[in-house]
């Protein structure tokens, strides 16, 4: 009897014990970690040094790291209404009666699930100046060529486009769950009141999948923030640090300068800045409902 007891007291701790190492070995001590190398200097090959504030105090002079957080902004700025309104438009038609709608739901859900240095390199095709398929096209109809990613006022643009183009196809799914909860009764007694479909959109499904816009917002601006891929392969942070990431700047320091103290504290403050930005878009979007 006693042994079953003890059995009994154990089982539950070693059922949870995976999660648990887990949660230590790669959640817990890393942030610990993380916290603790943002007060010292290191490089990795010499010891750690003690400095106290000194990274908190570069990070709030460093020009760069701000450049890169105003580029990551204006990243946002184009990419997130952009992307809710491609895929809202593009879950809106494919809710309805369409033909192949099975084949389009997953050709455009395909960007996803391919690597993104594969699609990256593919855009970088096309973006090419001299070579470029778009700039090509452009010729061809007697217009000039477009410095997509050489000319510093249109380069994030560009990668915001590309960005658009590989994560459009999971907000349309999550689109059409929530589309796809609106009970049709709804629509039904719009009818007959003589609504028009935008009148139905706007009154009747834009307040329905208000949940889903929240999840979207949120994910999309997660996503934004680590913009990292794009810019790290076809412009490497140019021109002229126009592209130029926070987390491409986060990973400079810590891998190609081998700042390791610094790197550790910016990406502390990017992590909570991405957290406020996060808290204040919660905010906003549930007072407007």
């Amino acid at each position: 009897m006693e042994i079953n007891n003890v059995k009994k007291k154990i089982t539950p701790y070693l059922l949870v014990s995976p999660y648990l190492v887990h949660f230590l070995v790669f959640i817990a001590f890393p942030v610990v970690f993380s916290i603790l190398l943002t007060f010292h200097k290191w490089n990795i090959i010499s010891p750690m040094e003690y400095s106290g504030l000194n990274n908190y105090i570069r990070l709030f002079q460093d020009k760069l790291f701000l450049r890169s957080l105003l580029n990551t902004l204006i990243f946002l700025v184009i990419h997130i209404p952009l992307q809710i309104i491609v895929a809202l438009f593009l879950a809106e038609v494919l809710n309805q009666k369409v033909k192949l709608r099975g084949f389009f739901r997953a050709a455009f859900f395909l960007p996803v699930i391919v690597s993104g240095v594969v699609v990256t390199i593919l855009w970088e095709q096309l973006f090419g100046y001299d070579t470029g398929l778009l700039n090509r096209i452009l010729i061809f109809i007697g217009l000039g060529k477009v410095g997509w990613l050489v000319d510093p006022k249109i380069a994030m643009s560009s990668i915001a486009l590309m960005a658009t183009w590989k994560n459009v196809g999971l907000y349309i799914v999550l689109f059409l769950v929530g589309l796809q909860t609106v009970p049709q009764h709804y629509y039904e007694a719009a009818d007959l009141e003589g609504a028009t479909h935008w009148q139905k959109f706007r009154h009747i499904t834009f307040p329905m999948i208000n949940p889903t816009i929240f999840m979207v917002v949120v994910l999309s601006t997660i996503g934004g923030f680590s913009l990292f891929i794009e810019p790290y392969i076809l412009t490497g942070g140019g021109p002229l640090n126009s592209t130029l990431s926070a987390v491409l700047y986060i990973y400079k320091q810590g891998f190609s300068y081998y700042h390791m103290g610094y790197s550790a504290t910016l990406g502390l403050f990017f992590a909570l800045l991405i957290v406020a930005v996060v808290i204040i878009q919660k905010r906003f979007i549930e007072k407007e409902r």
